[in-house]
């Protein structure tokens, strides 16, 4: 008996072509609005048109909103990334229901790529290309050649790829600002896709790179502290501890230990306090106090708290 296509009548879109391409080399993808969100509407959502539950991909189940989110467990489309697939009759078949979709989202920390998205904004004023370039320089590391995607807006997409057993968390501005982290559970709008404000496209010469495994350096940036099964320590000794790491510095290597402590000092609360010991620590190691300012300046900066 001839197999029925199920979906005979179904025009390829540009948005559909491009997202089966991706497809094709293995990146899971769903289909986009205009607005850069899933095309697809939650299937939990009440007949009044409020999602049972939160509104950011994770709706709760029709039994109540006491149920846990649905991933996609229930069977049926409009959970967001969850929705995900490389299989080209599964593209298909999300697309045809949401024929308004002119864009595709690719989701990250899937296998085989376990992408990683590096956004570097423009907007509001920030430069995160330089704050990138300066990370780099400091923590020594190169982006390798890699996919770059170009935004409406003037931003880049970096992709990289990261090892199957790390999920790299999803963050906004946590490494420098302007710089947003796309990780397991996020999506990165595809080349080729159209929003509201224009059209996603490749990089001269990028187009057919595959995605650069994220260099080591990079990654551990990337990756919340670990955790231990200890109790915390009070403020005082984690502060000698950061200004110990800074004593301990070897020439060439003194002023990124520094830039390193001060950040992790400024995320937990402790930058006013050891702002002077800390400088006061590079000092003795042969830094000069000019440059030993200027970078916890950098680092203040770096974490927000730039004044």
């Amino acid at each position: 008996m001839a197999t029925i296509d199920r979906y005979p009548r179904q025009a390829t879109t540009p948005a559909l072509a491009h997202a089966l391409s991706a497809a094709e080399r293995g990146l899971a993808v769903i289909p986009l609005s205009r607005t850069k969100l899933p095309a697809l509407r939650s299937p939990h959502r009440s007949p009044h048109g409020s999602p049972h539950g939160s509104p950011h991909g994770s709706p709760h189940r029709d039994d109540g909103p006491t149920a846990p989110p649905c991933h996609g467990e229930c069977g049926r489309p409009g959970h967001g990334v969850h929705d995900a697939s490389t299989d080209p009759a599964r593209v298909r078949e999300l697309f045809a229901r949401a024929p308004w979709a002119t864009g595709y989202g690719i989701a990250c920390g899937r296998p085989p790529h376990h992408l990683i998205g590096v956004d570097l904004d423009t907007k509001s004023g920030t430069d995160a290309t330089s704050a990138l370039r300066e990370l780099a320089l400091r923590h020594l590391f190169t982006i390798p050649p890699t996919v770059v995607v170009r935004t409406p807006s003037g931003g880049r997409h970096l992709w990289l790829t990261g090892p199957p057993d790390v999920a790299v968390p999803n963050s906004a501005g946590r490494l420098a600002p302007g710089i947003d982290i796309r990780g397991a559970g996020g999506y990165l709008v595809g080349p080729g896709s159209r929003t509201a404000h224009g059209v996603y496209t490749p990089a001269p010469g990028t187009a057919h790179l595959p995605p650069a495994p994220c260099p080591r350096a990079l990654l551990r940036l990337l990756l919340p502290p670990p955790r231990t099964r200890t109790s915390r320590a009070p403020e005082d000794t984690r502060g000698d501890g950061l200004i110990n790491f800074v004593l301990t510095a070897h020439e060439g290597q003194r002023n990124t230990r520094l830039f390193w402590a001060a950040c992790r000092a400024y995320e937990s609360g402790l930058g006013p306090a050891l702002l002077e010991p800390l400088i006061s620590a590079a000092v003795r190691t042969g830094l000069p106090p000019q440059e030993a300012r200027a970078t916890v300046t950098s680092a203040a900066r770096m974490t927000g708290h730039a004044r």
